[in-house]
């Protein structure tokens, strides 16, 4: 199976290289890479100019948000699966490979990989100021549980992986963060199940380049409701 990997990319000069190395080191794994430059003003569209070997590169003249370089990374998409990686270092691209496995299944539609199930498998200590996003992140899981009546551990998870066609079924609407809650409601009101797996993941903070603010969490809540009730 050919693996999709769209990168939106806003600001992320510092490590937009170690990732695509990373990503280029999963031998594995048959990859197509796109990498969209949502508007970033810090030298990052520069340096992915010249990155060599990379599938399809698209360019926003301005800051449009996750969900937008998402968009704009749907009509190139060659993949039989799609996989969305930030380009920053929290999510590792070795796990790639154990996150396509299932597909193998036909049954099986969509992985996400979970950092709350790997925060548990690999018992891994949190720091203090870290405890703030780990709470928000399960209070806002708990309410797309609730509303879309699904069992995730980790609802806005980074690493998503679709069937293409499902992907593109969902006709995203959400420019910004709000891309998660659209989805997850979206799979939801199509009835489909989504499986978990763990992940490991390395959080970073707001001064290492760490975006989502708590506005992202009020526009989560307003996504969910939003395409479960008004849009759907």
């Amino acid at each position: 199976m050919l693996l999709t990997i769209i990168i939106p990319v806003y600001n992320e000069k510092n490590t937009i290289l170690q990732i695509i190395g990373k990503i280029k080191q999963v031998k594995q794994v048959k990859k197509q890479i796109i990498i969209v430059n949502d508007g970033s003003t810090d030298g990052s569209k520069e340096i992915i100019k010249n990155i060599k070997k990379i599938d399809k590169i698209v360019h926003h003249n301005k800051n449009l948000g996750k969900g937008a370089a998402i968009n704009s990374a749907l009509k190139y998409i060659k993949g039989d699966l799609v996989i969305i990686q930030d380009a920053d270092l929290e999510y590792n691209p070795n796990d790639y490979l154990k996150l396509i496995q299932p597909f193998k299944k036909k049954e099986i539609k969509i992985i996400y990989g979970s950092r709350a199930l790997g925060r548990k498998k690999t018992k891994k200590k949190i720091k203090l100021k870290q405890q703030f996003r780990i709470f928000a992140n399960f209070f806002l899981t708990l309410i797309s549980n609730i509303i879309n009546n699904q069992t995730l551990t980790d609802a806005h998870t980074c690493y998503k992986v679709f069937r293409k066609e499902i992907l593109l079924s969902l006709k995203l609407q959400e420019k910004d963060f709000a891309f998660c809650p659209e989805v997850n409601t979206k799979i939801s009101n199509l009835g489909l199940k989504i499986y978990e797996i763990p992940i490991s993941y390395t959080p970073r903070n707001i001064k290492q380049g760490k975006k989502i603010r708590f506005k992202d969490a009020l526009k989560a809540v307003t996504a969910i409701i939003k395409y479960k009730f008004i849009t759907r």
